[in-house]
Formats: structure tokens, sequence, C-alpha cells
């Protein structure tokens, strides 16, 4: 038997029995608390998550403000969230790797496992996924969310459930290097030092780059960004592409340039600086979001002949990584944990967030 909570309006006023309190996008800049109905097990294979921690992404902050991400519009009331952990609290009676009471992380895309690009392990590329918090799908800021079994990473007893949280976007980031291919001794530039951009620089120092460097305009992120993984900081400055290239090569004694250059802010100058401070024959690896279209350097990818990717989520073995990473202490994520709230006050960390308070504000299961 589920236990029953308490609905909370948004201003604190309406208090009715709720079994699945959620945190709902009810259109561009207005949200509620709402009872919705628990999940059902559709399959199986499926379990029902009691969701504990959930960290808030810049995808969630865009729904809230604009409505819509390029294709993707709200057009209905969507509960908000997919950076999460929980318990699991009821299985189906074909589930045979977790069982209820597990801790886990919560990957919170679902693929249609039938497609081409599903059956050769790129499963972040179906067209058919069914992603939280991506309208029309609901997202994870619930008491309960359901998930098939192996898209529930049991959380090792020295991984608590606050990190667990943060497997969501340590998983970007390792996708984002293994696009990248960091090779020990490789020098490293990420621009954007927000959660992702930190991350990427956590993982390649995990994998033996010997320089590893944060641009960003932000002065408290690049401290941050300097005591918790990166070699090097630079601050953006208000220059050309080449000019802001040449510095940093100076400045981190780059010589003809850098291995890899990772993009994590979205913004023009910083992709456009990334194409120039790379080598010949470096790697460039597209993960910010900014504006659809932009003015790209790319006669200088040609002349370097550059290996330029994209980065989308997470794919196959992306997961499993982030945990063994941070359960054998090669990466630490306990560190960009900067504050934390209840349920109830939800919509004050989305303010933060906004604001760039912090590094990741988590926000705290429905209490029982």
């Amino acid at each position: 038997m589920l236990v029953q909570n308490l609905f909370v309006d948004v201003d604190g006023t309406l208090m009715i029995p709720a079994q699945n309190l959620s945190f709902v996008l009810e259109k561009t800049g207005v949200v509620k608390y709402e009872d919705r109905p628990v999940p059902k097990l559709e399959s199986p294979y499926d379990v029902l998550v009691n969701v504990k921690f959930t960290g808030i992404c810049g995808s969630d902050v865009h729904y809230w403000q604009h409505g819509a991400i390029g294709s993707f519009i709200v057009k209905a009331p969507m509960v908000l969230g997919h950076e999460s952990s929980g318990i699991i609290t009821a299985v189906g009676d074909k589930v045979s790797t977790v069982k209820v009471g597990d801790r886990v992380a919560m990957e919170p895309g679902i693929p249609c496992r039938r497609c081409v690009r599903c059956k050769e392990g790129k499963y972040n590329l179906c067209v058919d996924m069914r992603f939280a918090a991506t309208p029309p799908i609901d997202g994870t800021l619930a008491k309960y969310y359901s998930l098939p079994e192996d898209f529930c990473y049991k959380l090792p007893e020295s991984v608590s459930l606050e990190e667990g949280a943060l497997m969501e976007p340590l998983a970007v980031g390792v996708h984002i290097t293994r696009q990248a291919a960091i090779k020990p001794g490789q020098s490293v530039v990420v621009f954007g030092a927000g959660p992702v951009g930190l991350l990427c620089c956590a993982v390649a120092k995990a994998y033996g780059a010997d320089k590893i460097i944060a641009v960003d305009m932000n002065e408290e992120r690049l401290k941050f960004a300097k005591k918790y993984a990166a070699t090097h900081i630079v601050a953006s400055q208000r220059e050309s592409a080449s000019d802001s290239a040449a510095r940093i090569s100076k400045v981190c004694d780059l010589g003809l340039g850098a291995d890899v250059a990772i993009d994590a802010s979205g913004a023009e100058p910083c992709i456009q600086a990334g194409i120039h401070v790379l080598r010949t024959g470096g790697t460039y690896v597209q993960a910010g979001m900014g504006k659809t279209d932009i003015t790209f350097p790319i006669g200088a990818m040609g002349a370097k002949e550059l290996n330029v990717k994209g980065s989308f989520r997470y794919n196959s073995g992306d997961y499993e990584t982030a945990v063994a990473l941070v359960s054998s202490g090669r990466v630490s994520v306990k560190e960009l944990i900067t504050g934390k709230v209840k349920f109830t006050d939800a919509e004050s960390a989305f303010n933060d967030v906004k604001a760039a308070k912090g590094i990741k504000t988590l926000i705290e299961g429905v209490k029982d």
C-alpha cells in the first residue's frame, strides 16, 4: 500500500491528501503542485521508484521560462525534472536485476529498442525516444516514477542518493568525452564551467588528460573549476575568436594547439574559438545548446582537417561508467552539490538556477 502525502499548492495554502505529488509546468512561467496518478507498471520488466533527489538542468529552466526548446513545445501541463535518484518500491514479476529497497540512479530516456540506431547501440539517437520532461513526456519531479529495470543503476553503498542524482549530468560528461576519444597525455580545452563543463573536466582528468583548461566569463565558476578538476583557467574577454584562441594557447602553453576542444556553453564566440584553438588533426565536440544557427569557421575546420562531432545525452554504457567513476573515486561529484531544497520549495530552486547561483541545486523527494 502506498503512503499518502499532502498536496500543497505553490502558494502553500491548499492541503489535500495526495498519493503522487508532482511539480508541474502548467504553462510558460507558471508551475504548480498537483496530485498525479501513481504510475502503473506497464511491463513485467518495469519498476516503481520513490524519487529521493532531483537536480535541475538548464533544459528544465528553459521550458519553465520559454515553453519550448527547438521543436519540443510545451502544449499541455508537464511534470519537470530528469536528473534523479531514488529507492525501488515495487517491481514487475520478471524483474531480476534490482529489487525492492535498492537505491538507484535513474536514466530518464526510454528508446524504442527496435530501430536501427537502437540496435547499433546509439539509442540516444532513437527518433521515438521518450525522454522525461521533454514534451509531451512527464518528468521525474514526483513522488513516484516508473522505469524499465535496465534503466535503473544500483548505487554502491559508498555512493549517496544525492550523488546518485548527479549520475545523469555525469553520464552526459562521459558521453562527451567518449565522443572526443580523450587519451592520456592530451590537452583539453572546455568552454563553459557550468555543471556539464566541470564534469567534462573531471572525466578528462580521470581518462588521463595532462592539461585541462576551463574557459568561462564567470570568475567564481573558474575558481571552482581550478579547485575541482581544471589544471588551467582562462577568463573570456571581448575579442575575436582567433585572438581568444591565441591567448588561450599562449597562457596555457599549448604550442601548436590543443588536442581536444569541448564546447559546453552553446555560445557562438566559444564555438568559434574552440575551432581555432585546436591543433591540426584535433577533435572538436559540440555539447552546449545555444542558437540554432551561427557563423562557423568552416575554413579553419577544413584546413586543419579537424574531427568535428556532436554529442547528445548518453548511450550504451555511459551510465554504468558514470557510477563506476564515482564509486572508484576517480571522479567526485559531491563538490558540485551547492544547495538542497524541500520538494515544496522547488520553484525557489529553479529561480536560483536561473540566477546562476551555485553549481548544482538538488530538490529533495516528497516526504512520507
